[in-house]
């Protein structure tokens, strides 16, 4: 049996390397192989996270570059084919809601290859978001989908989805957490930014809507000033996307002269969920870090209209600003500052066996 499981952005490793190893785990014998598309790729970004989460070397680097989601799509689809071809896999994953989720997961259908979609049936109801659409027509090409919370089989079922293609296995991002705890459990390690537990903020803002316009870059530095005065440091890993429009609008000066905000490249997946673990709070515009605070009990402010993850706004820690608001911002940080906010609670099944719950439907089915 041979199985390809795709990544092609910096969610999907923690992801894939779960699966990975339960597909050891239950069959040694099978051959997991992993194809990554090089939609993202630098040391921070991509190749650091195979080290830390001990995946192989990939099988096939695909190498596609940057460029216009239709352009991705097309090199993806080109260079995946070939692969298919040669290997003739039993399956092919996909995981998350990027371009190159949907790209191999039409190039799978087109070739008749089986396919699984974990972490389906997650909607905002924003198709402006491109990752909205890459959802929706994965979910629609699937033969098999592995949803994370309830609200996905709602989803599904309402697209016309059979039910008997759906199945709720749990969170393999909380996997990842849960495989990873020890070496994310350092609490001196924020001292190496200068930072005490509990007395710091952490950052990350990388979404085209928050941060490809000089006013959305303002909203931020407006927002970081605003909680400069609350006496606590903010520690600010810049994803690359944001670097390059700070430059580009020339605003390097006044994002680092903010009292208080520590800027560093991008970190990797071990000092990151360490830093999750022991900080104040979460300020955030991604997906994937409301599930992981929503697991660690962490209070996060998220910069979206909605969220694909409601669980996390349900059951969670997680709360929706719908703009970049700094009046809004700050009173709700001033309230978990002093202990008031909501408590989370860890969602059904997010209890690190989601990725050996998907092998073992996969695997039945051979």
């Amino acid at each position: 049996m041979k199985v390809i499981s795709v990544v092609g952005a910096r969610p999907n490793f923690m992801k894939v390397a779960p699966l990975h190893k339960a597909f050891q785990k239950k069959r040694p014998e099978l051959h997991s192989m992993i194809v990554h598309t090089g939609q993202h790729f630098d040391e921070k970004m991509s190749d650091v996270f195979f080290r830390q989460l001990s995946l192989p070397v990939p099988d096939y680097f695909l190498g596609v570059g940057q460029g216009s989601h239709t352009e991705l799509t097309a090199r993806i689809m080109l260079a995946f084919e070939p692969i298919l071809l040669r290997e003739k896999p039993d399956f092919v994953i996909v995981v998350g809601d990027v371009t190159s989720t949907l790209a191999c997961a039409l190039t799978a259908q087109r070739m008749g290859i089986p396919l699984a979609h974990v972490e389906a049936g997650l909607r905002s109801f924003d198709r402006s978001m491109p990752e909205e659409i890459n959802r929706i027509l994965t979910d629609q090409l699937s033969d098999y989908l592995f949803t994370t919370e309830p609200s996905a089989r709602e989803n599904l079922e309402k697209e016309n989805i059979a039910g008997e293609k759906i199945f709720f296995t749990g969170n393999c991002m909380i996997d990842s957490l849960v495989q990873y705890e020890v070496l994310t459990s350092d609490p001196l390690l924020p001292q190496k930014w200068g930072l005490e537990k509990e007395a710091y903020i952490l950052m990350t803002m990388h979404r085209p809507s928050n941060v490809d316009s000089a006013e959305g870059l303002q909203k931020i530095l407006n927002i970081i000033r605003g909680i400069s005065d609350c006496d606590l440091k903010i520690l600010f890993p810049v994803h690359p996307r944001t670097h390059n429009r700070i430059k580009e609008f020339g605003m390097e000066s006044d994002f680092r002269s903010c009292n208080r905000l520590i800027l560093t490249e991008p970190l990797g997946y071990l000092d990151f969920i360490n830093l999750m673990r022991y900080c104040k709070l979460i300020i955030t515009d991604s997906g994937g870090i409301q599930e992981e605070s929503t697991f660690l009990k962490k209070p996060c402010i998220t910069f979206r209209k909605s969220t694909e993850r409601p669980v996390t706004v349900e059951t969670g820690s997680n709360t929706l600003i719908p703009d970049l608001d700094p009046d809004m911002t700050l009173e709700i940080m001033r309230n978990i500052i002093i202990g008031r906010y909501k408590k989370a609670e860890i969602p059904e099944l997010w209890d690190g066996k989601a990725a050996e719950r998907i092998c073992d439907v996969l695997l039945s089915k051979q």
